[in-house]
């Protein structure tokens, strides 16, 4: 394939039969993603609270979360989840959004974030928040696609904290 060739990237709705792959989507996410920003035992304490196949099945089922796969020439290169708020039927929360180091700076995550936020405005959503830790590089990234800083929270997560600036963005 020549450099001008175009690639070929699909999102699709991901199933409970695709719960490895999120896992190894996640192995290969987590630690690059967060390793400037928490210390080791707090990434490796929330990696094995979140993405255990039970924990991810939870999510799919009990917690309704509708996850994405990211697709590139056919093979699985990013991943993102989300849900409705219990707290309004309009408004939509981003859980998570990977994409692969090596496929970074691609526009993926912006096509990612696009999907996601097609699918809340078809289920009827028109607020879409997500939350992010205040010393990811990813917040610049959010700002871009029109997302504003809505509050800030601090989380416990077992003996660690997640420090996080919550943005949302209204969806037209």
């Amino acid at each position: 394939m020549s450099a001008s060739s175009p690639v070929a990237v699909s999102v699709q709705p991901a199933t409970l039969a695709d719960i490895p792959t999120i896992i190894t989507l996640a192995e290969a996410t987590w630690e690059p993603t967060y390793r400037f920003i928490l210390s080791k035992e707090q990434i490796d304490y929330m990696y094995r609270v979140i993405y255990t196949p039970a924990s991810l099945h939870r999510q799919m089922t009990d917690d309704q979360h509708s996850f994405l796969l990211l697709l590139v020439e056919g093979h699985p290169a990013g991943y993102a989840s989300f849900s409705p708020l219990l707290t309004g039927e309009d408004l939509y929360k981003l859980h998570k959004i990977y994409v692969l180091p090596s496929h970074q700076g691609q526009g993926l995550g912006q096509r990612l974030v696009e999907e996601v936020e097609n699918a809340v405005r078809a289920a009827g959503g028109h607020t879409l928040e997500l939350n992010v830790n205040r010393y990811n590089p990813a917040v610049s990234f959010y700002e871009r696609l029109g997302y504003q800083r809505h509050s800030e929270d601090d989380i416990p997560i077992g003996p660690y904290w997640m420090n996080d600036f919550i943005l949302r963005k209204e969806l037209a």
